[in-house]
């Protein structure tokens, strides 16, 4: 039997055309939202919107950059002006940049981080609260910030920490300035999954199952679909009263 949950809402994911916002768009569409996907490659989000309208669901791809307050604004208008509201949002566009010691980072490396992982999530958070607090019903929004830097620290990604560990500070902060709007807003922060991101130079996803058995208790990867269905219960009347929460999804990593 299908599951209904979203019917009738609209869901917006940036970095809607590959990895874990692919899994998270498909995931909404497949419980009967209306899914908007945003970020830069136009073609990955295009082919996002295919899989999604071959099993019968209805999506739509807007080229926009999370670091121009114009295009993110514009996004949001976009959204509301197709389908008629913006009920949730999920702010998944991020960048690795920088890996290496911190003395080695470039300030190229650093500053994009912060205009993608922090400016862009914040810029996205403004216009999305904007909306949902003017609209009947508010809306909730799940950011994607990371067990790197919130939650433990490993060599090499101090830069990327940074970054991911002011998303989670946002949250927070959002989650406590809006709730009383009507706009709900809490994070996931996944460790490891099947995605590029999580494949060290050179590595093959047959040496990153490998090393995962030895580093991570689970044993193994998270997959983009796991993270997706955390991503769903945050979104959900199911967790009406979570507020401000980060959920870990690292198969321990963490511990």
């Amino acid at each position: 039997m299908p599951r209904t949950r979203f019917t009738g809402r609209t869901a917006l994911v940036t970095g809607g055309g590959s990895g874990i916002g692919r899994a998270v768009a498909l995931a909404f569409a497949a419980e009967g939202a209306r899914v908007v996907v945003a970020g830069r490659g136009r073609a990955a989000l295009d082919e996002t919107v295919a899989l999604v309208t071959e099993t019968g669901g209805d999506a739509l791809a807007v080229g926009a950059d999370v670091s121009s307050a114009a295009e993110v604004d514009a996004l949001v208008r976009t959204v509301v002006d197709r389908f008629g509201s913006l009920d949730i949002a999920v702010n998944n566009a991020g960048v690795f940049r920088g890996g290496g010691p911190l003395a080695d980072v470039a300030e190229e490396d650093w500053r994009a981080l912060l205009d993608v992982n922090v400016t862009g999530v914040f810029l996205a958070l403004r216009a999305e609260v904007r909306q949902m607090r003017a609209q009947q019903g508010g809306g909730a929004i799940v950011n994607v910030s990371s067990n790197l830097g919130p939650h433990r620290q490993a060599r090499g990604v101090a830069a990327y920490g940074a970054s991911k560990a002011a998303v989670s500070a946002l949250t927070r902060g959002a989650a406590l300035d809006h709730i009383a709007d009507g706009v709900r807003i809490n994070a996931v922060s996944p460790g490891p999954s099947d995605t590029a991101m999580s494949l060290r130079p050179g590595e093959s996803s047959a040496d990153r199952a490998t090393r995962m058995k030895e580093v991570s208790p689970l044993g193994r990867i998270s997959s983009t679909d796991e993270v997706a269905q955390a991503v769903l219960y945050l979104a959900s009347d199911a967790a009406a009263s979570v507020v401000g929460t980060d959920l870990v999804i690292d198969g321990g990593a963490t511990l």
